[in-house]
């Protein structure tokens, strides 16, 4: 029987048999050689990566993992920031490498400016409206004096960090995580927030007026929050970050992730983070953007019909013309698909809690999505073979059909309430 010839490749590392294990261990010589020199000279030419140079590294390799460095692990590689020099290295070696992407906290369509409050030193600040109007909305009640709900249900906000010292939340927060820091890719305790932005989400959600019952009144006042900080000060997020965040919750317990964030494009360790939270029966919601009312201009995770996509209602159960909206009228009515906008809540002129201890008032999409996860907390479905298939369903059962009637492209099923 002939042998069959092996063939041979030469190259930067020299020659080698395919399949042989002579082969493979020359060229994993050369390549730990090569790395040597460069970890000796490379970087005289290019010490520093760029702030917006991180990549995702299509390797399993433990030589590539040891000299870029490993910030967060996934399926399909890992992440890590690149010099340029670095960039040319993968390029050299015939590495796939792949940008991440970056989403934002979706900036207000108006200022946050502080609520009317009591300033006096030492006194509790104290919100324009115990029970905001878009509680009250949400809860179908004008009157409404006081929330309840959300007992032994998990929400994670992923976000620019939380006040943990706020009155209203200090009792309500259960874990907090900052996977944002540029040297650590989680420091467990630690979510300060310096935007106000993740303050102001958490307090639309969990917000339990306080020890003293003289501040502001969330969604569902009893649930356990975990501050999951995944942006930056200035509001941008890392979609490996946010990722690896969403992961997090999943494998530790969380029953409802709260995403007011958004990319104008998806991000695939972002898809697959909220396809392998949902897998784990997580409900994911997301803000729908600010970018209306053109059709089709929905924000991603927000577009991805695993999440929750939210749009943003006024004071009159209208609309607002800047909120982003789906392609509904373009897919299956009442059906979720890839682009749609699911419901519409509460966005416009937001009271909630601010990073200094008081209150502000937001528009945006952000701040009409914790409005649907608050009110999926007070009727999660805990019993049901599927949590987050059944909640999802009473949130469609218990919603209110705006103008323009049907499955539209701003508002979806329409305002859930209760």
């Amino acid at each position: 029987m002939a042998r069959r010839k092996r063939s041979k490749t030469c190259g930067l590392l020299g020659c080698g048999e395919y399949g042989s294990i002579e082969g493979i261990i020359m060229n994993t010589k050369n390549i730990a050689y090569l790395l040597a020199f460069v970890l000796l000279f490379g970087v005289v030419f290019d010490a520093k990566a760029a702030d917006d140079n991180r990549y995702l590294v299509k390797s399993t390799s433990g030589v590539w993992k040891k000299y870029f460095g490993v910030r967060h692990t996934f399926d399909s590689g890992f992440t890590t920031d690149l010099s340029d020099f670095q960039f040319r290295l993968t390029k050299i070696f015939g590495l796939e490498v792949e940008s991440v992407k970056k989403l934002y906290v979706l900036p207000a369509a108006e200022a946050a400016f502080p609520s009317a409050r009591n300033n006096a030193k030492n006194q509790r600040l104290t919100p324009v409206d115990q029970v905001p109007w878009g509680i009250k909305m949400t809860y179908d009640d004008p009157f409404l004096a006081k929330t309840s709900g959300g007992d032994g249900v998990n929400v994670a906000v992923l976000d620019t960090g939380v006040l943990k010292t706020h009155p209203d939340l200090k009792n309500r927060i259960k874990g907090c995580k900052d996977f944002s820091s540029p040297k650590s890719s989680l420091v467990d305790g630690k979510c300060d927030d310096k935007n106000g932005h993740g303050t102001h989400v958490s307090g639309i959600i969990a917000a339990d007026g306080g020890s003293d019952g003289l501040g502001v009144f969330g969604v569902a006042p009893t649930v356990n929050l975990y501050a999951y900080q995944v942006c930056s000060a200035s509001g941008s997020c890392w979609a490996d970050d946010v990722a690896f965040a969403v992961r997090t919750a999943a494998d530790n317990g969380v029953n409802i992730i709260n995403l007011s964030l958004g990319s104008d494009s998806p991000s695939s360790l972002v898809d697959d983070a909220v396809a392998y939270a949902s897998g784990k029966k997580v409900l994911v919601i997301a803000a729908a953007g600010n970018d209306g009312p053109y059709a089709g201009s929905i924000d991603y995770p927000a577009a991805n019909y695993e999440v929750i996509g939210v749009g943003a209602l006024d004071v009159n159960k209208a609309v607002s013309d800047w909120s982003s909206r789906g392609i509904n009228s373009q897919t299956m009515a009442y059906v979720v698909e890839n682009g749609d906008i699911e419901f519409a809540a509460p966005g416009v002129s937001v009271e909630s809690t601010w990073k200094d201890g008081g209150y502000a008032i937001l528009s945006g999409t952000s701040m009409a999505a914790p409005h649907v996860s608050g009110l999926a907390a007070k009727l999660w479905q805990k019993d049901a073979l599927d949590p987050l298939a059944a909640t999802r369903d009473i949130l469609h059962q218990f919603s209110l059909d705006l103008l323009p009637l049907g499955d539209d492209d701003a508002s979806g099923w329409g305002l859930p309430t209760l």
